[in-house]
Formats: structure tokens, C-alpha cells, sequence
């Protein structure tokens, strides 16, 4: 066009094109995405050597060019497709066998930005590129799967036969407690109070869990164990008998005079007299007949269609372990050889890192944090307890037993060294997968978990950082403990939503769709204590004050967005009832059978049905899509399905503007409620919005949280 003639001069179709050519587009990055699903990364876990498709979405007709940029090369994606909403691009690279890293660039007139795993970026930021390990897969029945956590001794008494008994041992300072009212709180004190939950119990309960819709029971531990908790092991190579069955019950409790203090012959070593406690747990015929009916357990489980993992405790055992024998309970034994404890010249010797040579009883080991009743295990000295850890790995999860997984208590803590931990790990995921290639390790872990879900050792975590921190504030502004307060977070989309985002980068995507969701578990106080907004432990306040001020709605809210985000949904157990505690060892209450909220279990039994009736939820998309004071909504969405989490923690009706255009529904999409809470309990009555401009307007009533889904267009 002769830009020299004047304007007024023009044709009416030279100055519709001179407006055409002048005309600049306004660039959205709202309408970039990609991630590490299958919807945009084909095959979304790649082996070695493969070729694999990464796809990007940008507005229709929106940007001039995407640029992939992939370890060190360059790629101009083409554009491949588009819909009504977007442009697709797409480019095929090959891999190699080592990880590597990629993020986009976007060019769109004269602006450039980059998209990465956290989203739009202004500058190119590596920490947040995304990531492919090739080869490195998790579980396919974990992604997304509903966990439940039971913590034995406190779920249901089904052999009464096994029970520990009162003084049949002695443990930190005491004789044991059997626990005779089943609905009496923790004591302070706890470790050595035992209500008597029992594997029997939780298989008379297996129909309660699978019609509450549980997929896989995850067990605190069960092996051979003087505590109720059993993060003290005994003996790793046995279930508990008292958790399992006692067929062979000889000897005697310890015995108390006419003042009630207990009559030790030794005093040094108390349980030398505890002979019924030797006989149950050290005898094999016990010992075998528990191992039979844990694996008569799993069978059970997986007729149902179920899985089980088990807890690993490998970073230390207990005093009384075998290998140790600090109470001299084997020592007399001919079935079990000398533990280290007891002789200088023990096989064991090694499995522990003593200061002085001070045999026989030689009470100069290292225990963890100092406590000698956690003696640490030593790896590094000894390859003996490194091939006997990986021997009980594989042992576990191989016939008969066929467990389906492993949770490794404080897992990064198990070497002297990071190095060393990495090297365990990888050798123990070695050891796993090999045995049962299905089966999962995941691991309790606070922190940034990168350096350990690179492939090669865990494939997931207990997801505090990404999934339970993040939640509590938002809801309950109270620490995970109930140790601190903090208004500034209560009600802070901004805080909620930043911390989501970036915990979330921390994970592979397939490490994301296993993460163990919890809101409570045996370590911290239940959610729907600290739904009451107070700070507090059962020695300053009491037991019974975790059960005042709290605000079930609140609770529902939690487990509505429980059920909504990527990763494993996991209920501990009771939680669905209703129970209450204060942090540990308050929040391992015993199950109210008898007394459980109903309501709230039926309410967790419509969320887990409508979490298994749509596959979004296990392996779909998020995009975070409103976010202001006390109000988040958030979307999950794939190639079939688009569903909306909306949130109004506040006391007033609140108007968001969503754009669900994001989601990919056009202009003229409807969307129909799935469930609603609010103060007044929970419904699944439809209710029928219109999206206009791709945008959901909703006036959404106080302190409701409501659950929507894309139902179609109107044309």
C-alpha cells in the first residue's frame, strides 16, 4: 500500500487494510499452558531412548511463534491444531538416558516470555524448568488412589486373645498398660498404653473400608515392637504377635508386692523376668502364625481389589531389637545368636556405632537423637546390615506376603552422610522394584524432595509441603501441630496459592499423582482440631479441649479439596468419623466405633465416589483460577472433563468472576453443581450455571465450598 496518499483520500478498502496491517494483538498468557501430564507430554513417563511428543496451548491466533527449548537445543514448534479457544503446538524429541530439562519461549509481536513449570516468567528461571527422567515411572494404581492410614492399636480390637497385658514388660521407666475403656484419651505419656487393635481387627473392618471407598491401607508399623507406635523394631523379620496371633502363651507377667511396686530380681534389666512377654515374641511358633495371618491379610485385601503398604523403619530400630538385645531378652535363648549389647564378639556388632569398648553390656551406642531406647543403625560400617535391610525389603513385598509398597520413616535421616542416603536409597529401590516392579516406595520427607525423586530412589513423598502446610493455613491458620497461630495466613489466597505453586514445581508429575495427601496423620493433630483456630498440646491443655470450638464445615472444606488435588487422597483413620486430637500423642485415639459422625461419613463416601468417577482428579491438569481474601477456586481439567473447586471460607456472600475459559469451555459452556457444604451440611442437589464469555460468575453464599463441572454447550 502507498502509505503516501493521505487518509482522507484512501478507498474505504485501502484504509480497512491499513487498519489490518497496523492492527496489534493483545497477547494473553492466561492462555498458555503446558505440564507434565498426558495430555501434553506423549508418553507422560517415557522410557530411555524413546521418542516423546510435548505439546503447548496458546490463545487462538494469539502468539507469533513458541520456541522449545530442550537440555541445549532449540526447537520452532510448529502449530499443529487449534479449537475455538486455542492453538496447539508440538514437537517430537528423542531421549537419551540421563534427565533432562526444558522450558518455553513465547514470541508474540515485540513481547517475549517464557513458560515453565510455575507458570508465565518474565526471564528465563531454571529452577523452575520442567523436567523428564526417562524411565522413571510410579505405580499406575497409586495415581490418585484413596489411602487409608490405621494406626493398629487404636483401630479395632479383633483377638483379644493378643492384647498386651498389664506389666507383662517393662518399657521407658514402667510396666505396660492394657487399656480396658476403649474410648479413654492418650495419656501424656503414651508408649507404653495399649488398647489392643490388632490385625484381626482390621480384617473384621475390611467391609467398612472397602464401602467407604478406600483403594489402598496403609499400616503404621506391624513388626515386632515393645511401644504401641513400633517405630522401635524388635525384630524386622516378624509381625508383631501381638498384632498377629499368639499360639503359644507360656510364662509370666511381671509381678507387683502389696505396695504396687514391681518386684525385679534384676534391676539392671527388668524384662529378664517379663517371661510371658520372651515367650509371645520371640518364640517361632508365634512369630510364624503371625507371619501367616498378615499374609492370609493381604490376600483378603487384594480380593477386594485393595492394596497394602507397609511402614520401613530403617534409619534406627529399638533397644530391645535382636540384634542389640539391650534387654537381655535373647540372651539366654539357643535359637537367637548374642546380641551386640550383650558381647563384643555379637555378629551384630557392627549394625551399631558404640564409642567405647565396654563389653560385656556395653551401653555406648549411638542412638537417634540421643534417645538410647532409637539405637541408630549403622550402614556405613557394615555391608552385613546393608544386604539384611535390602533382604527384609524384598521380603515383604514377595510371595507370600505380596505388599504392595513401602513408607520409610524419616528417610533422609538414615546415613551419616547425604551421599550415603542416596546411594541406600537407590540400592533399595533396586531391591523393591525388582521383587515386585508395581510396588511403591514413597517416603516421609519435609523440605524441597528433588535430589530424591530423580528416579532413582523414591517415587514419592508424604506430601506436607505441597498439600497439608499449605491447606491448614489457609483454612485453620494453625501449624500442623497446633503449636502456632498465624492470622496473617488464615484466609491468604495470595500465601495459598504461592506456596502451591511452588512445592508443586518440587515434583516429577508422576511423583505429584502419588503424593500421600493427608490433612492429619499419627504425627500431627487432627485437621478437624485445628479447625478451631487454638493453639495447644494435651499437656497444657487437655485432652478434652482439642474437641471444643470446632467447625466441622470447615473440616468438609478440607476434604473437598482433599479430593480435588493431584496426588493420593489418604484419610487417617477416624478422621472420616470425626475424631479430634491434639498433636501426638493425642491424635492416635482409638476409632469411635459406635460413636462415629455419620454424616461426615457419608459425606467422605460421596467425595470418594465422585473422586473415582472422574479420572480428571487422578491424572488431569490444574490451573489455580481466583484467588482474594478468604475466596480460592481452582480448576482440574483433561481432554474429556473440566471441573471447578470453589471456596468461601468468609461470612459473606462473595461474587467471583472465574475465567473457565482456561479450562477450554467456550463461551457458551454450562456447568451443574456436584456438592456443595456449608454451614447447614453438605447436598448434592443440581444447580445449573451459565458461563458467559467463558467466564463463571457466581455469587457464592458464606462459608461454602462447592464443587462444579462442565456439563456442555448450550448450542
Amino acid at each position: 500500500m502507498d502509505l503516501r496518499v493521505p487518509f482522507y483520500k484512501m478507498s474505504e478498502a485501502q484504509q480497512v487494510q491499513l487498519y489490518m496491517d497496523n492492527l496489534t494483538t493483545i497477547f494473553d498468557p492466561q492462555a498458555l499452558f503446558s505440564d507434565g501430564t498426558g495430555a501434553y507430554r506423549i508418553p507422560p513417563e517415557p522410557q530411555a531412548g524413546e521418542t516423546v511428543r510435548l505439546r503447548f496451548r496458546a490463545g487462538r491466533e494469539n502468539v507469533d511463534q513458541v520456541v522449545l527449548v530442550f537440555g541445549d537445543a532449540r526447537y520452532d514448534m510448529p502449530k499443529v491444531s487449534n479449537d475455538r479457544l486455542f492453538d496447539y503446538y508440538e514437537q517430537e524429541v528423542s531421549l537419551g538416558e540421563e534427565r533432562v530439562e526444558y522450558y518455553f519461549e513465547v514470541h508474540s509481536g515485540h513481547m517475549t516470555c517464557y513458560y515453565n513449570s510455575v507458570g508465565v516468567c518474565s526471564s528465563v528461571e531454571n529452577y523452575y524448568n520442567f523436567a523428564i527422567t526417562p524411565s522413571f515411572t510410579t505405580p499406575d494404581w497409586a495415581k490418585g488412589a484413596i489411602f487409608y492410614q490405621i494406626y493398629v492399636d487404636r483401630f479395632f480390637n479383633g483377638d483379644t486373645s493378643n492384647d498386651v497385658e498389664t506389666d507383662e514388660y517393662f518399657y521407658i521407666g514402667e510396666g505396660t498398660n492394657k487399656v480396658t475403656d476403649w474410648f479413654q484419651y492418650p495419656r501424656e505419656m503414651d508408649v507404653r498404653q495399649f488398647y489392643g487393635g490388632d490385625l484381626a481387627g482390621v480384617m473384621q473392618k475390611l467391609d467398612y473400608l472397602q464401602d467407604l471407598g478406600v483403594e489402598v491401607i496403609y499400616l503404621n508399623p506391624i513388626f515386632v515392637s515393645p511401644s504401641n507406635h513400633k517405630y522401635d523394631i524388635q525384630d524386622y523379620d516378624y509381625i508383631d504377635p501381638h498384632f498377629g496371633k499368639i499360639v503359644k502363651n507360656e510364662g509370666q507377667n511381671l509381678q507387683r508386692d502389696e505396695a504396687g511396686n514391681l518386684q525385679i530380681s534384676d534391676g539392671n534389666y527388668p524384662n529378664k523376668d517379663a517371661t510371658r512377654y520372651i515367650c509371645r515374641v520371640t518364640d517361632k511358633e508365634n512369630l510364624e502364625a503371625s507371619n501367616r495371618l498378615f499374609a492370609e491379610f493381604v490376600e483378603q485385601v487384594h480380593a477386594r481389589g485393595m492394596k497394602v503398604i507397609l511402614d520401613g523403619v530403617f534409619n534406627h530400630c529399638g533397644s530391645f531389637n535382636k540384634w542389640l538385645d539391650r534387654e537381655c531378652i535373647y540372651e539366654d535363648s539357643a535359637e537367637y545368636e548374642k546380641g551386640a549389647f550383650v558381647s563384643g564378639d555379637s555378629p551384630y556388632r557392627s549394625f551399631f556405632k558404640f564409642r567405647e569398648d565396654a563389653w560385656p553390656y556395653n551401653t555406648h551406642y549411638d542412638g537417634w537423637w540421643g534417645h538410647d531406647t532409637l539405637p541408630k543403625l549403622n550402614y556405613e560400617e557394615s555391608p552385613k546390615l546393608f544386604e539384611y535391610i535390602l533382604r527384609i525389603a524384598k521380603k515383604w513385598v514377595s510371595p507370600p506376603y505380596n505388599v504392595d509398597g513401602w513408607r520409610l520413616d524419616v528417610a533422609a535421616d538414615l546415613g551419616q552422610t547425604a551421599e550415603y542416603n542416596h546411594y541406600f536409597w537407590k540400592e533399595f529401590r533396586k531391591a523393591v522394584k525388582e521383587a515386585n516392579p508395581n510396588a511403591i516406595v514413597l517416603a516421609e520427607h519435609y523440605g524441597d524432595p528433588t535430589e530424591w525423586l530423580k528416579g532413582d530412589q523414591w517415587d514419592t513423598v508424604m506430601n506436607y509441603d505441597a498439600f497439608m502446610e499449605p491447606l491448614t493455613w489457609f483454612l485453620t491458620g494453625v501449624e500442623k501441630h497446633s503449636d502456632e497461630y498465624r492470622q496473617d495466613l488464615l484466609g491468604n489466597a495470595d500465601a495459598f496459592f504461592g506456596s502451591m505453586r511452588h512445592y508443586m514445581t518440587r515434583f516429577n508429575t508422576q511423583s505429584l499423582q502419588v503424593a500421600m495427601n493427608e490433612l492429619s496423620n499419627h504425627d500431627h493433630s487432627r485437621f478437624l482440631t485445628r479447625t478451631n483456630h487454638q493453639v495447644g498440646r494435651i499437656a497444657s491443655r487437655g485432652a478434652e479441649a482439642a474437641n471444643e470450638g470446632i467447625d466441622k464445615n470447615l473440616f468438609r472444606m478440607g476434604v473437598l479439596v482433599q479430593m480435588t488435588w493431584p496426588g493420593a487422597p489418604t484419610i487417617y483413620y477416624g478422621d472420616e468419623a470425626g475424631l479430634c486430637g491434639w498433636t501426638d500423642p493425642d491424635s492416635r485415639r482409638t476409632y469411635p466405633w459406635g460413636r462415629e459422625d455419620s454424616d461426615l461419613i457419608e459425606y467422605h463416601k460421596e467425595l470418594i465416589r465422585i473422586h473415582k468417577e472422574h479420572q480428571v482428579f487422578r491424572t488431569g491438569s490444574i490451573l489455580f483460577l481466583f484467588g482474594e481474601y478468604q475466596c480460592i477456586s481452582y480448576g482440574r481439567f483433561d481432554d474429556k472433563e473440566r471441573v471447578v473447586v470453589v471456596l468461601n471460607t468468609s461470612n459473606d456472600t462473595r461474587h467471583m468472576d472465574i475465567p473457565v475459559w482456561r479450562l477450554g469451555m467456550v463461551h457458551t459452556s454450562r456447568m451443574a453443581s456436584v456438592i456443595l457444604t456449608d454451614y447447614s451440611g453438605y447436598s448434592l442437589e443440581t444447580k445449573v450455571y451459565t458461563c458467559e464469555n467463558g467466564t463463571l460468575h457466581i455469587d457464592c453464599p458464606p462459608n461454602t465450598g462447592l464443587l462444579i463441572k462442565d456439563i456442555g454447550n448450550l448450542s
